[in-house]
């Protein structure tokens, strides 16, 4: 019998150019408001193809230990196949290239990845845009951004998004993954702590949030301060090492730098090809694993 061959689909990692904490919600989540931009040059891998018994996936991984039922990837599957009723049985080998627990989302990215590509193939049982996002927010708050495919400012979870025009034309990125895990729940008990009064009332009942298809222009400028992040106080005094690195970009040429959602990764923004190579390699010479992107 024939099998038709497996198709490779990318699952980009995302860094946050803004992350603003606005409070903690009644409802045990904080309410957020970051501007996503996606990286299609720093990708995972997934090698989708048809196999094994309906209802059933095969998930393998380049990374040990991450093949099991607690994968988003599987998650995502159990999740499209209840909604819809669409779950052909599936082989899928991940191949993994974003860390995990480094603020860059592969989780959330390899998990978008196979919903859109399961929705594509459902028929008459795909779901429209804002219920896949619907389904999506559940597995995660990222997983939306995910599906949009596009640079986005988001509110909520993180999962009220709007598209935006980002012109990042000149910029080269150097994304820095130190061998740090910061816990992103421990990043947040400690911002709670810090903020022991931030509070924050939802204007907007959870069951309406989802992806918007209005397009917002953003203009950016790093030099005016645009880019910050909540967490890094709460993350830089437990882990100064990544305090380190931040002041090391900005000495090295960067206009600016920022960790990336709950770290460990932090990037910085670049306008000389030079500065920007001249840096990763300083950083290769420390074992500090650099990547070098043109934006």
């Amino acid at each position: 019998m024939h099998l038709a061959p497996a198709e490779r689909l990318a699952a980009p990692a995302k860094i946050n150019l803004s992350l603003r904490i606005l409070g903690l919600r009644p409802d045990g989540y904080h309410e957020l408001e970051t501007l996503f931009l996606p990286l299609a040059q720093f990708a995972d891998s997934l090698s989708v193809a048809p196999g094994g018994a309906a209802g059933e996936l095969v998930l393998t991984c380049s990374v040990p230990g991450l093949e099991g039922p607690d994968n988003l990837v599987a998650k995502a599957y159990r999740a499209f196949a209840a909604a819809t009723g669409f779950a052909p049985g599936l082989m899928v080998h991940l191949d993994k290239l974003i860390p995990a627990g480094a603020g860059l989302g592969g989780g959330s990215s390899d998990a978008a990845c196979l919903l859109a590509w399961l929705n594509r193939r459902a028929g008459e049982r795909a779901l429209a845009p804002q219920a896949l996002s619907a389904l999506a927010a559940r597995l995660g708050a990222d997983v939306p951004f995910f599906l949009l495919g596009s640079p986005a400012y988001a509110r909520g979870l993180g999962e009220r998004l709007r598209p935006v025009e980002l012109d990042l034309a000149g910029f080269w990125l150097l994304l820095v993954c130190p061998p740090v895990h910061v816990s992103t729940g421990w990043a947040y008990k400690e911002w709670d702590r810090l903020h022991p009064a931030a509070r924050f009332e939802p204007d907007i009942p959870p069951e309406q949030l989802t992806a918007s298809g209005e397009q917002i222009i953003c203009p950016f400028c790093p030099g005016t301060g645009a880019l910050q992040n909540s967490l890094e106080t709460a993350v830089f005094p437990a882990f100064p090492e990544l305090r380190a690195i931040k002041e090391r970009l900005i000495r090295q040429g960067a206009v600016a730098a920022l960790m990336s959602g709950s770290g460990a990764s932090l990037f910085g923004l670049f306008r000389d090809c030079a500065e920007a190579a001249e840096a990763e390699r300083r950083f290769g010479q420390d074992r500090l694993p650099a990547r070098r992107l043109r934006l």
